[in-house]
C-alpha cells in the first residue's frame, strides 16, 4: 500500500478510512515514501504483492510510469483508491474507479481484474486517458514552456521520464504540490479549455493529422482541435462509444479494444472527422498537448501508438 503524501497531507481522514478498510480484511504493507525515489524504491521492493496506490491522479499515473519504465506493467494488476479534489481524480474516475473511499477500498479487496489500453508515444511517456491538442497557453502555465511527460504531473518537481530529474530539486516534491495541482489541474478540465469550450479561445492551428498513414488534415487547413482516446476504455465507466459499424480504414468500431479513436475539428463546423487508427502522428508548428491531467510540449511531431491490455486495474465487479 503506497501512500502519497500529497493525500496525507490534503485529506488524512480518507486516507485513514481507507487504511481501516484494507487492513481489516487483508496483510499489507505500508509505505509512506517523502520523495520520488522512496516511491519507487516503494513500488521496486514490493515482491509479489499487489500494489494499492492511495492518492491522486498523479500517483496513477506515478505508479504506471515507474512499471513502464521497468517494462513490469503487463505482469501487474494496479488497485487504486483515489483522493483528492475531485479534479485531481477525474482521471481515475473515468477509468471506473469509484470516487468514494470505502467502495474504492472495498472494490480493491472484491473488484476484478480489467485489461486496459494505453497510448505510448515517441519519447517513451504513456496516455491512459486520452489526450487532446492544442494545449494552449496552459503549456507555459502549468508546464512552464517544458516538455512533461505523462508519467509525471504538472505540478511535481519530478518529471517521471525514465532517468528523468527534479525540475526544482532544492524545495520538497509534496510543497506547495497540493495547492498547484488543484489550479492546474481545474485549468485543465475547465470548459475553456477543452474543444467544446468557446470557440474564440482555442485558436485554430495548421496540423497533419496521420491515422494509419491515411491523411486526416493537412497543413492547408486549420483544426480547431484533435482528441485521441485509447479504444479499450470505453467501457470502463459507462457505455461503448457509438458511430459506424465499420470506419473508414475498415476496422470494426465495435471491437474498440487495440484502437484509439481520433477526433479532428474544425473551425467553424459542427461535424468532426472520426477515425480509429493504432497509430496516430501529428505534425507542423510547435504545439502543446494534454496528455490526461498534464501538458506535454512544445513539439513539432509526435507519433502515438496503442498498446491494447497493456495495463491492468482493479475495478469493482459488474
Amino acid at each position: 500500500m503506497v501512500i502519497d503524501p500529497v493525500a496525507r497531507s490534503t485529506d488524512g481522514e480518507s486516507v485513514r478510512i481507507a487504511k481501516d478498510v484494507l487492513c481489516a480484511r487483508a496483510g499489507a504493507k505500508i509505505c509512506l515514501p517523502q520523495d520520488p525515489e522512496e516511491f519507487a524504491r516503494a513500488l521496486a521492493r514490493r515482491g509479489h504483492r499487489r500494489p494499492v496506490v492511495i492518492g491522486d491522479d498523479r500517483a496513477l499515473l506515478r505508479v504506471v510510469g515507474l512499471l513502464h519504465k521497468e517494462r513490469e506493467l503487463a505482469g501487474v494488476t494496479i488497485s487504486m483508491v483515489p483522493v483528492g479534489a475531485p479534479a485531481a481524480v477525474a482521471l481515475s474516475r473515468a477509468l471506473g474507479v469509484p470516487s468514494d473511499t470505502v467502495a474504492a477500498a472495498r472494490a480493491v479487496l472484491d473488484g476484478a481484474e480489467r485489461p486496459m489500453d494505453l497510448l505510448t508515444d515517441d519519447s517513451d511517456g504513456i496516455v491512459l486517458g486520452g489526450l487532446r491538442i492544442p494545449g494552449g497557453d496552459l503549456g507555459a502555465r502549468a508546464g512552464h514552456g517544458r516538455h512533461v511527460p505523462p508519467a509525471a504531473a504538472p505540478a511535481d518537481a519530478w518529471d517521471g521520464r525514465p532517468g528523468g530529474t527534479a525540475v526544482d530539486g532544492h524545495r520538497p516534491w509534496w510543497e506547495p504540490a497540493a495547492r498547484t495541482a488543484r489550479s492546474a489541474l481545474s485549468l485543465l478540465s475547465s470548459p475553456a479549455c477543452g474543444l467544446g469550450g468557446r470557440r474564440g479561445r482555442v485558436p485554430a492551428q495548421r496540423l497533419r493529422i496521420e491515422a494509419d498513414g491515411i491523411m486526416l488534415a493537412d497543413l492547408d487547413r486549420p483544426v480547431r482541435g484533435v482528441s485521441v482516446m485509447p479504444g479499450g476504455q470505453a467501457g470502463a465507466s459507462g457505455p461503448a462509444r457509438t458511430g459506424p459499424e465499420v470506419d473508414g480504414f475498415g476496422h470494426r468500431a465495435a471491437d474498440a479494444g487495440g484502437l484509439a479513436e481520433v477526433v479532428v475539428h474544425w473551425p467553424g463546423s459542427d461535424r468532426p472527422v472520426r477515425a480509429q487508427a493504432r497509430a496516430v502522428t501529428v505534425s507542423g508548428a510547435d504545439f502543446h498537448y494534454r496528455a490526461d491531467a498534464v501538458v506535454g510540449g512544445p513539439v513539432r511531431t509526435r507519433t502515438w501508438t496503442v498498446q491494447p491490455a497493456a495495463w491492468r486495474l482493479t475495478l469493482p465487479r459488474p
